[in-house]
């Protein structure tokens, strides 16, 4: 059979194979399962550090292009290998400033030993002990490349990686959880860009009785995000305007922990009491880590660490959202310009670079308690955010 030229597609068809390759292979990190990066003839094995298991690490040990047992590849975050240096784990002088960071991982060590690698969440380890050093055998497409699938993933942002021959791939992953390296990133852009408006209703909330919830769900098939229209929308004038990051914990249960279920409400209330505008309640939980991530980040901080460290400690940035979701429902909604509602510069700056006019920054500012005290002034002192 005759291989199909993807140039030779029409490009809106290729588009679509390559974002349901990249979607099968996220399902398959998340159950443990082997995906492949492609990159000229060469392919890159890859297992989320996170859900790796004895029998599919073994099966990556077996499969280097060098013929020897044991050649895989540890790839983690520059901020999760700069928190293992408190670990015992030894870094060259002068590393370039990437990224990520490749390590080695000798064909001993345990599916276990790499789980502690990713997770500073575990039992206390030394690093030095597993023999694992920094390398930089690896090319930057597959090293990102598995970084950003284990992101997509909702995992932690770790990934075991062997390299093999393009050629014999077949032996060792199905044509379904392949893609090449190249398509990542642009699968990135189209599902935080690409939504779908795909419900709406009428849905009368305390504080605001006249409002409208309306689903946008993006490109991947992933969570949706929302967008709760309060009053009649007049768009002729700048629309008061919320962007709120679900949180699970905040929002629904009233944790004391944050402000966000406060913010949520007084939002609602606001908007309300301004006369019409629109909250956009966002899939990007924990500043865009995902719930169980975040549940991680409360350890570490219970262990002494603040918000943005336990970010870095787990090897995200200090803030992994982004603002084109927002963009675009605002887009879809006819809006064009806001007066955003927000304590944080950086979301007046994402929103400005994704095409909508913030005219104006109307603050959002809520009591502390006891226990989110330390939270707030972190995100004053270290995020820059206007109390």
């Amino acid at each position: 059979m005759t291989p199909i030229d993807p140039a030779a597609l029409d490009p809106s068809v290729w588009t679509a194979t390559c974002l349901a390759q990249v979607e099968r292979a996220v399902a398959e990190l998340r159950r443990g399962g082997v995906v492949a990066l492609l990159e000229g003839d060469q392919a890159a094995l890859l297992l989320a550090a996170e859900t790796v298991e004895q029998p599919a690490l073994a099966t990556l040990q077996g499969a280097s292009t060098t013929g020897k047992k044991g050649e895989v590849r540890l790839v983690l975050t520059s901020e999760r290998t700069q928190a293992l240096q408190k670990r015992g784990l030894s870094l060259p002088a002068n590393l370039p400033a990437d990224d990520v960071r490749v390590l080695s991982v000798g064909g001993a060590l345990a599916a276990e030993a790499i789980r502690q690698l990713a997770d500073p969440t575990v039992a206390a380890f030394d690093a030095q002990a597993l023999g694992v050093a920094v390398v930089g055998d690896v090319s930057p497409a597959f090293a990102q490349g598995a970084i950003e699938l284990a992101k997509a993933a909702r995992l932690l942002p770790a990934a075991i990686l062997v390299l093999v021959s393009r050629a014999g791939l077949d032996h060792w992953v199905d044509p379904a959880f392949r893609m090449e390296a190249r398509d990542l990133a642009h699968w990135r852009r189209n599902a935080a860009s690409n939504l779908r408006r795909v419900s709406s209703a009428r849905v009368p909330l305390e504080g605001a009785e006249e409002a409208e919830i309306i689903a946008f769900r993006p490109h991947d098939g992933g969570k949706e995000h929302l967008a709760i229209i309060i009053g009649k929308l007049d768009t002729t004038r700048p629309v008061l305007t919320r962007l709120h990051s679900e949180c699970f914990t905040g929002d629904l249960l009233g944790s004391l922990r944050c402000d966000c279920g406060e913010q949520l409400r007084g939002a609602i209330s606001a908007i309300s009491q301004s006369g019409n505008g629109v909250l956009l309640y966002l899939a990007q939980e924990g500043r865009g880590i995902g719930l169980v991530n975040k549940l991680r980040a409360y350890r570490l901080q219970d262990a002494g660490a603040d918000t943005l460290d336990a970010n870095l400690q787990l090897g995200f940035g200090a803030d992994e959202r982004l603002y084109q979701p927002a963009a675009e429902m605002l887009q879809q909604l006819g809006v064009g310009a806001v007066r955003l509602l927000t304590n944080n510069p950086d979301k007046v700056t994402g929103l400005a670079q994704c095409g909508i006019n913030v005219t104006e920054r109307v603050p959002h500012v809520f009591p502390s308690n006891d226990h989110n005290e330390r939270y707030l002034s972190t995100k004053a002192m270290r995020f820059g955010h206007m109390f």
